[in-house]
């Protein structure tokens, strides 16, 4: 059965509540001048708890949103985890196996591998592979409920990070304005150029073209509803082709709603340059150790920039990677982002202040960075990069 349709009420919205964004606030008028993005992440929300979804019921994946709200750690989301938690009739033993991380201690063997697949995801993503993808058919997760499962734990990484970033900015936003500090300058050995067009291959890196493979069934598109058809078609042009999209179409309003998110968040016009949005996407990417976005945003970063030195740089050390003090405030925020969400503050945004960026660059760097914590997480643990045939 089809889920119905989403409408976006603002006075709804989860992140504006957790963060305690007022419709007076500056930081709130800077959120929804890019309000398509608010409403498709309360969106996905609502889409990944709708109580009618089927496969995981509803108890199962707020303690999934719990643990992996304790892991990250990010307090105000497991706190609102915890208590829909109990809502929805959670046991105690349970909320308890959640909140203590030790997944081993579920009563349920199918607790246990899903807790055990969201650890992974959540503190290594790149160790989900294939090995770790199975034991959940083997616990007796459907092919649509992995769906589920994968996008409900990336969704939550976007979204601690975004609330992350959010607090970050309404915090820096009641300091007193003060002088821009002079930022760090680039090492001078970042400042090499690499001709654009060039292959580049480091540390199992490349901005080369890859094609990339589910590990599990996708939608036949024979055999899918018009609803799919639907999705596939709106999401993106390569969409019916794409094993990643024939793969994520098993949960089509969910898939919807992402997509919706992903291309606002990467194609709307003003705010930051689209290439410094690569930028941040292809940092973010090759600190998650994900080799296939990592060459897709590598890609489009030159073909908007028209160079790929920094991109040569990003693959040796992301975190000295910058041909100027405003790329290098770019990924020094990025990789702290990605890494330890916890940690953003005033300081992480006022360096980026230091170094250039408007609250509206800000916002969409936030954006860009924290979808793809979601991006990574589908890639990573849903199948695997290949070379293109020759």
């Amino acid at each position: 059965m089809a889920q119905q349709p989403i409408v976006y009420d603002a006075a709804q919205d989860l992140v504006d509540q957790l963060v305690g964004l007022k419709s007076d606030d500056a930081t709130y008028a800077v959120r929804h001048q890019r309000d398509k993005v608010a409403a498709a992440t309360q969106g996905s929300y609502d889409a990944l708890f709708d109580p009618t979804l089927p496969g995981l019921t509803l108890a199962e994946r707020l303690l999934v949103a719990l643990y992996a709200a304790r892991l990250t750690p990010a307090p105000e989301l497991a706190a609102h985890y915890r208590q829909r938690a109990i809502d929805a009739g959670a046991s105690a033993a349970d909320i308890q196996v959640a909140e203590t991380g030790k997944p081993a201690d579920a009563a349920d063997t199918r607790l246990t591998a899903i807790l055990e697949f969201t650890r992974k995801l959540i503190e290594k993503p790149v160790e989900g592979d294939e090995a770790a993808l199975k034991t959940l058919p083997a616990a007796g997760v459907s092919t649509p409920a992995v769906v589920t499962l994968s996008q409900l734990v990336a969704f939550l990484s976007y979204q601690v990070r975004l609330v992350a970033g959010l607090k970050a900015m309404q915090a820096q936003a009641s300091r007193p304005a003060r002088a821009a500090a002079t930022p760090p300058a680039p090492h001078p050995a970042n400042t090499a150029a690499t001709a654009p067009g060039d292959a580049i291959r480091l540390h199992g890196f490349t901005n080369e073209s890859l094609e990339w493979k589910a590990w599990l069934d996708v939608v036949d598109l024979e055999q899918a509803t018009p609803e799919q058809i639907a999705i596939l078609e709106e999401s993106h042009p390569k969409a019916k082709v794409s094993d990643y999209y024939r793969f994520l179409v098993h949960q089509p309003e969910i898939l919807r709603q992402r997509s919706t998110a992903f291309n606002a968040i990467m194609y709307a016009p003003g705010g930051m340059s689209r290439a410094e949005r690569e930028l941040g996407a292809t940092v973010v990417s090759r600190v998650n150790g994900c080799v296939y976005c990592a060459s897709v945003h590598a890609q489009r970063f030159e073909q908007l920039a028209k160079r790929n030195d920094v991109i040569a740089q990003v693959f040796e050390n992301p975190a000295t990677a910058g041909t100027t003090a405003r790329e290098l405030a770019i990924g020094a925020f990025s990789i702290q982002l990605t890494d330890a969400p916890a940690s953003v503050n005033a300081d992480s945004i006022q360096a980026l202040k230091d170094a250039g960026l408007n609250d509206g660059e800000i916002l969409d760097l936030l954006h860009s960075d924290a979808i793809f914590a979601w991006a990574n997480r589908l890639m990573l643990n849903l199948g695997e990069p290949v070379y293109a045939a020759a």
